[in-house]
């Protein structure tokens, strides 16, 4: 797994957008924000937990530390194609991100004890930690949403706006489909504010106008909700 590795820190913020609310944002953000080179992109992400979705129900408790290991691709990943093998945490609000670049093969290998990440430094030996301290780490949840994602030309604001979120539990890889069940109304999208420093005030006056809300909206916990009711209703 000897490929290039990449570290983000940042605050981030979520939001639940109606089709209005989006419609709005859109207008306004002409002028501060353009959207980045790769326009509408699929995206696909395997959340690893163990067997009872340790990582998953803990963060759920919204505790001041949680972190989440998972594999995600852009489109579905054809033989041999690139994926990135991450390990998120949030530590009283300020989130972590760490990657490495790899194969869907090489992580199945990573998982199963077969090799470790081979790219030094201190993220290959973050990720092994976490492998190795939680012992059996699964596929748990797949998330795919279909993601717009802006960026302020010298400045380092970035917004992400994801329609149709949805999930399934059943063929948890990243090349048969981009199926699933959708976690909110068709018209529904999360808006995620990511920045380094504090907002920008035009940014907070556009949300306050378009009455834009934080919500605490996890789409792999909502999930993990979600098909727990399910097996309940299954069990009565």
């Amino acid at each position: 797994m000897s490929k290039p590795i990449i570290t983000m820190k940042r605050y981030e913020m979520k939001y639940v957008l109606t089709e209005e609310q989006y419609e709005f944002l859109a207008r306004e953000l002409k002028g501060h924000m353009k959207v980045d080179q790769y326009g509408l992109t699929s995206i696909a992400t395997i959340y690893y937990d163990t067997p009872d979705y340790r990582l998953i129900r803990a963060s759920n408790e919204k505790p001041p530390f949680k972190e989440k290991i998972r594999l995600r691709s852009y489109g579905i990943v054809k033989e041999n194609g690139e994926v990135f093998l991450e390990l998120k945490r949030k530590a009283n609000k300020v989130v972590y991100k760490r990657r490495v670049a790899t194969t869907e093969d090489n992580v199945n290998k990573f998982f199963s004890y077969e090799e470790d990440v081979t790219a030094d430094g201190q993220i290959a030996r973050e990720l092994t930690y976490v492998r190795n301290y939680y012992k059996n780490l699964v596929p748990a949840i797949l998330i795919i949403y279909d993601r717009i994602a802006y960026y302020e030309p010298n400045g380092d604001l970035r917004l992400t706006i994801d329609f149709n979120p949805r999930y399934r539990t059943n063929e948890l890889n990243l090349h048969t489909s981009m199926e699933g069940k959708s976690l909110l109304p068709s018209s529904g999208a999360i808006l995620e504010i990511k920045v380094q420093q504090s907002m920008p005030l035009w940014l907070s006056d556009i949300l306050s106008r378009g009455k834009i809300y934080k919500s605490s909206f996890s789409k792999v916990g909502r999930a993990y909700l979600d098909q727990m009711q399910i097996l309940m209703k299954e069990r009565v």
